[in-house]
């Protein structure tokens, strides 16, 4: 990991959480290179291990011991994880094109995407099955068909499409989980009835006949019928015809035929072969282009051609680390050889399994048992990660970067101060020249003109709102960093019934060559200005500067009718209370630098900080809240007591009332808080019930800091429950009335919390 004060010299991107790249990871992590960046851009942040995806179908492990939680991995590597999919590379440019965020600049690339079924020429497939990969589609899709077969009142007809050791196994899970299902809420006679296609004359081609036996046997025995021999021509609803002509009738068909690579790989310009996968030399590198590398399924190692099964891309992680490492600091690369015999194992749906190696062959019990513990032992290799050491040797590599760069970059440690610490004058002509800020008609002077500051106009009955918000990064991702920063900062406007007019930024980058800053800084405002299109804010100028730490923060202005501005100071004896965001952010990102946060919890939390606080303020308008405020810093109890404080009121809160984000309760109770936590202790005083309360559960977290938290309003009693319905239906979800404002008591400022069940 590369400690603040060392300057980033390259940029080395891994497309794809696949089996190779979270070995590069991990690797990484135990070794850095100072210098270097690491980016893991990836779809899905929990990658599914395809050893244990038919013991998890079958219901023999529970999630997380199916998936490799890549959150905690790369904190681990140093890498930043950027939370969408590639959808192609300008290899010219160096930079790769992403589906819903700005292109991602690399100095050297690795993929490992996977692969997907063969759908071309099969009649219509791709809309009327279920592709079994990518796998992490495929187990949404493995919900409903749980839920179908539950509601549905006659057997189904499932139908698998591809007989391999993919496709023999998924039918076999599938079918052992369904009849668990069935048995458990007393439908046992509605067993879906279980069928497998496939176009040559046996099932498991590549394994030995003793394999192929054993499995036609298992198969045969649980009622799946065979249909062996012809190709399927043609998918329609409710019915699968094959080329020799016959017809079935089917209800849900599951795809597992050969494997393809997505068309984005070719069109980018990578040699590749008929089936779309990247041609690759014995180091892994593209044949196409030295500066890409490319490992399991998606690769095509031209002299070493193997079957696209996972135990490849296993084998393929170290020495494609190791590559890359040497690739990074100029050095010759080293051919890998990949064996030509390994081990196979094969469940039967059951906690059986069976054992080959080319005509070699068992099965049974004591082999799913081995095959159980060769899983678990593999993944505890990342999901139990050892304590990050400090990088002890900051010299630059020889060979990480030329004579040219290494002068530019030794006078790091004599950066001036002052004005002269900031960005330069052409690297921010050019970011402010590529970004398209929200043009107003009230903003007279903005960010188009080369003037020292900007002019606004506040139109006539309004009255002008400021505040001010700036905090250092909280995600290695500049880009969401840049959409939190804006959220963050309009929350103040929006809870004071304001509407926002125009921002100014205020940025920190960390030094580095001038390329790194411009798309640091690029990729941070374009994430920010696509906060402010969607509320109409105008981002009209700021001042950008070189630090150790990434930074950023906005200056906003909001205008308001001043009849109608909304102050903590409102709430009345009656109103009730409502909070429009679950908390939790402070005590997951603290967890998460301790590598104790799962992945899908920070993506849960990410999800509720880049949600606008724009709509729950119309609605809450719209309901005749009586006050209003942000929850922020100081953390729920923080920002009530303020309320209660200007209103000169009590309020009741109900505990078990109050939305949390998944994973709080888990990290607080392992005794893991925001470093904030013991100063928003203090303000416990003003707790009616303490230590009755202290024993609930969800306690800890009323202190908690939130970052781009949702709003807490009072809202008369009558119309409390028509603005909860309302809230949810704008797309809150964890909205709830949390309690109800009471007549000032005996004791000033005064908190009572029920904690509940």
């Amino acid at each position: 990991m590369n400690e603040p004060g060392i300057p980033i010299i390259k940029d080395l991107v891994l497309i794809g959480g696949g089996h190779s790249h979270i070995a590069v990871l991990k690797m990484f992590g135990m070794k850095p290179i100072p210098g270097v960046r690491l980016t893991l851009l990836t779809r899905d942040v929990h990658t599914p291990y395809s050893g244990m995806l038919p013991g998890f179908i079958a219901g023999h492990y529970d999630f997380d011991e199916a998936h490799i939680d890549l959150g905690p991995l790369c904190r681990f590597a140093g890498a930043r994880l950027y939370h969408d999919s590639a959808v192609g590379i300008d290899t010219e440019n160096m930079k790769i094109h992403c589906a819903d965020r700005p292109a991602v600049p690399y100095d050297l690339l690795s993929i490992n995407i996977g692969s997907t079924p063969k759908l071309e020429n099969s009649g219509g497939a791709g809309t009327e099955v279920i592709p079994v990969k990518p796998i992490s589609n495929f187990l949404g899709r493995w919900e409903a068909l749980r839920q179908r077969v539950i509601e549905a009142d006659h057997p189904l007809r499932i139908a698998t499409v591809g007989a391999g050791a993919g496709g023999v196994e998924i039918t076999l899970a599938i079918q052992y989980a369904l009849k668990q299902l069935l048995a458990e809420t007393d439908k046992s006679a509605l067993e879906p009835r279980f069928h497998l296609f496939y176009d040559g004359p046996e099932i498991l081609p590549s394994h030995n006949f003793k394999v192929r036996n054993y499995f036609e046997k298992v198969l045969k025995e649980r009622d799946v019928q065979l249909y062996p021999g012809s190709r399927v021509e043609s998918v329609s609803e409710g019915k699968l015809r094959r080329e020799d002509g016959m017809e079935v009738p089917l209800d849900e068909i599951l795809w597992v035929t050969e494997a393809a690579a997505p068309s984005w790989l070719g069109d980018s310009g990578l040699a590749v072969d008929e089936n779309g996968f990247v041609k690759g030399d014995d180091s892994l590198r593209t044949l196409s282009h030295p500066d890409i590398f490319a490992a399991g399924d998606v690769a095509a190692v031209v002299n070493h051609p193997r079957p696209k099964a996972g135990v490849f891309a296993v084998r393929q992680g170290m020495p494609l680390a190791k590559n890359l490492r040497r690739a990074l600091v100029s050095r010759s690369l080293k051919p890998f050889v990949p064996q030509r015999l390994f081990l196979s194992l094969i469940s039967t749906g059951d906690k059986r399994a069976v054992a080959s190696r080319g005509k070699w062959f068992h099965s049974g019990a004591l082999v799913w048992r081995l095959k159980n513990w060769i899983d678990h032992r593999f993944m505890k290799k990342y999901n139990s990660l050892p304590d990050m050491s400090p990088v002890e040797e900051l010299d630059v590599p020889k060979g990480l970067a030329s004579q040219s760069t290494l002068k530019e970059l030794s006078s790091i440690s004599m950066r001036c101060g002052g004005c002269g610490a900031k960005v330069g004058a052409t690297v921010l002509a050019r970011v402010i020249g590529r970004l398209s800020p929200v043009q107003r008609k009230d903003v007279l002077i903005g960010l188009d003109a080369p003037d020292d500051a900007a002019v606004t106009r506040t139109p006539r009955g309004k009255v002008l709102v400021q505040t001010i918000d700036s905090f250092r990064a909280i995600v290695e991702d500049p880009y969401i960093f840049g959409k939190i920063a804006a959220n963050h900062s309009l929350g103040d406007i929006f809870a004071m019934g304001a509407a926002p007019q125009s921002a100014l930024a205020v940025a920190t980058v960390p030094y580095g060559p001038e390329e790194k800053v411009e798309d640091l800084l690029e990729q941070m405002l374009s994430g920010a200005l696509e906060i402010f299109a969607e509320t109409e804010t105008a981002l009209v100028g700021g001042h950008s500067s070189e630090g150790s730490e990434l930074s950023l923060g906005f200056s906003v202005n909001g205008l308001v009718d001043p009849k109608k501005i909304l102050q903590k100071s409102g709430m009345r004896p009656g109103d009730r209370i409502l909070l429009t965001k679950a908390l939790g952010t402070g005590a997951l990102f603290a967890a998460d630098m301790r590598l104790a946060a799962k992945g899908r919890w920070i993506e849960g939390a990410l999800a509720s900080m880049l949600q606008s606080n724009l709509a729950a303020a119309t609605c809450l308008h719209e309901f005749d809240a009586t006050a209003c405020t942000d929850v922020t810093g100081f953390g729920l109890l923080g920002h009530l007591v303020e309320m209660t404080r200007a209103s000169k009121v009590d309020v009741r809160i109900a505990l078990e009332r109050i939305p949390l984000l998944d994973g709080a309760i888990e990290t607080v109770s392992r005794g893991i808080f925001s470093t904030l936590q013991p100063q928003n202790l203090r303000l416990r005083r003003a707790i009616a019930n303490t230590e009755e309360a202290a024993a609930a559960p969800c306690y800890p977290l009323i202190f908690d800091p939130q970052t781009s938290g949702g709003l807490l309003a009072s809202v008369p009693a009558r119309k409390a429950d028509h603005c909860l319905e309302r809230l949810r239906e704008l797309g809150y979800p964890c909205a709830a009335v949390i309690g109800e404002v009471r007549e000032r008591g005996r004791i000033p400022e005064s908190v009572y919390l029920e904690p509940g069940d």
